[in-house]
């Protein structure tokens, strides 16, 4: 397995494990793999926003989003948040996401940030018990949502 951060070249893997894997609702239009490939170079470069991807033969079967805030609590420490933990069907229950998690959880500790907050979408109890297994407390925070 090879963690990595994504880049420009893994836009077509990571559209296949977000639309296809991840949620229940791909949407209708056709992507421009242009902006996706932008946006991934970007993030490349960026010491603020880590989109991993894990490895096993050449191909991307899992990818966890995180971004470190800047913030003024806690001694002017930032904080991470991370979103769409997904991996491929065919290679779960291998432990591709737990180690996207560590990684993601080793750059929040090289930041200096003082917590890891995880949003999910899934009410799913095998969810929660893997994000529970992978040290996330369930609850302790409310996340509220404003669709825009």
């Amino acid at each position: 397995m090879v963690i990595r951060k994504a880049n420009g070249t893994d836009a077509k893997a990571l559209m296949v494990l977000y639309f296809e894997h991840l949620t229940r609702f791909p949407p209708k239009e056709e992507q421009d793999m242009s902006l996706w490939e932008k946006l991934l170079a970007k993030f490349e470069k960026d010491d603020n926003m880590h989109l991993l991807v894990a490895e096993e033969d050449g191909k991307v079967v899992s990818s966890v989003q995180m971004a470190i805030v800047e913030g003024l609590t806690h001694n002017v420490r930032p904080f991470a948040v991370v979103e769409n933990v997904v991996t491929h069907a065919d290679y779960r229950n291998q432990g591709y996401a737990s180690a996207l998690l560590e990684r993601a959880s080793e750059i929040a500790r090289e930041h200096n940030c003082y917590k890891v907050f995880l949003e999910t979408g899934s009410n799913r109890e095998s969810t929660l018990n893997f994000y529970r297994n992978n040290g996330f407390a369930i609850d302790e925070k409310h996340s509220c949502l404003k669709r825009l």
